[in-house]
């Protein structure tokens, strides 16, 4: 790859605008979830190790370019300042003459966060005055936000292109994990996609058929691949009117030489809820009363094969309803086995996505992966094949 790191990079005696994502969730004022910010603290550390002096660029929220108290940056900076154990400034502007001041105030050993970026509508813009003045504050630009890496925004593609540029740790990790698991991956490679809507993920779908072994198919999108092939899913979620898209990825993956693993058998219910009484039958054999859940064990035996044969696997959304018992089942399993291939040395598993972070975390496998991305759309967009503009900046 193209971009620098930061080991490139002569960071003393250095202000370094580093763009990091905090957006963690917050509750009566307090951070309840700093999983955003413990991962970026070895990009911070090493900075400040390095001499140089950390100047934090973030946004938090959608403020639509509107001073929004409850969405300042000030929320975070107790829960940032107790994770790094260093002390945290703050600046309420990110740029102009607060945030000037702030940064020539700036001692060794400290780090300066500056006030949210989307206060300013030329933000999201990628408005280049907005850029510039970001820029003018510090000596060299690091981006450890993969997970805004594909917005075009000027605190992550514009300010790149005006300093000397490099990935930070975080960034660093991301990107080579995904390099792993799609760019050069070592074969067979294993796709499992999940989740409620085919219409979400089509363009990830038409780029995976064409660069993996497997494809795995989950939750209501197999439905809709079911159903596309004739198949009565009974009140199934499902997404009969993309039948026509269901069959030409199948024809897709066929010419491809990529088998696609739908349901052979499947868990049913009457009633959605939590230990609602339920039954496995064939694939083909749903009752019109009653709507598919999980994967049966047969369909999990088949991709638990499939996970042990293969050298590489990425996976985005669970195979079931993972958040009700006993509709985890299939996921979990996989999970299991995925983990213990990882575990062994046979298999990189990479992940990413809100459902199946939560899916990993709940079947206890949050350690087990080889990575597990922090980024949603970013993660999904780079699945797809698509350009991330904050990363093409680092490339320059």
């Amino acid at each position: 790859m193209a971009w620098k790191t930061l080991d490139d990079m002569d960071l003393n005696g250095k202000v370094v605008l580093t763009r990091v994502d905090i957006n963690v969730p917050v509750e009566d004022g307090r951070v309840t979830d700093d999983t955003r910010i413990q991962r970026i603290l070895p990009t911070i550390k090493y900075i400040v190790a390095q001499g140089g002096k950390p100047v934090l660029l973030a946004h938090f929220g959608r403020p639509k370019g509107e001073r929004v108290p409850e969405m300042s940056l000030s929320i975070v900076r107790p829960a940032l300042e107790a994770a790094l154990g260093l002390p945290v400034l703050f600046a309420e502007d990110c740029i102009g003459a607060p945030a000037k001041h702030a940064v020539a105030a700036l001692e060794d050993g400290q780090v300066l966060l500056l006030e949210n970026t989307r206060y300013h509508a030329e933000e999201p813009k990628n408005d280049p005055m907005f850029a510039a003045s970001l820029a003018a504050l510090g000596d060299i630009y690091c981006n450890d936000a993969f997970s805004a890496a594909h917005r075009a925004h000027g605190s992550t593609e514009g300010i790149a292109r005006l300093l000397p540029a490099c990935a930070g740790r975080l960034m660093q990790a991301e990107l080579s994990a995904l390099e792993a698991a799609l760019g050069q991956p070592e074969r067979p490679v294993v796709a499992v996609v999940g989740g409620a809507k085919v219409s979400t993920k089509l363009d990830l779908l038409g780029n995976l058929v064409s660069k993996v072994n497997y494809l795995v198919i989950g939750g209501g999108m197999a439905n809709t691949f079911l159903a596309a092939q004739g198949i009565d899913v009974g009140k199934s979620l499902a997404e009969h009117e993309m039948a026509g898209t269901a069959l030409e990825i199948l024809e897709k993956a066929k010419d491809a030489g990529c088998e696609i693993v739908l349901p052979r058998d499947i868990v049913v219910a009457r009633e959605f809820a939590a230990n609602a009484a339920h039954e496995t039958v064939a694939a083909d054999a749903c009752p019109s009363d009653a709507m598919i859940l999980d994967a049966g064990a047969e369909t999990i035996a088949y991709i638990q094969t499939v996970v042990k044969n293969a050298r590489t696997l990425i996976m985005n959304g669970p195979l079931g309803v993972f958040e009700m018992a006993p509709f985890q089942t299939g996921t979990f399993a996989m999970l299991d086995v995925i983990a213990a291939q990882t575990a062994a040395g046979m298999l990189t598993s990479v992940a990413g996505g809100g459902d199946t972070v939560a899916a990993i975390n709940m079947s206890g496998h949050g350690d087990d992966f080889t990575y597990i991305s922090t980024a949603g759309g970013a993660f999904l967009e780079w699945m797809e094949g698509k350009t991330l503009p904050g990363v093409a900046a680092l490339e320059g």
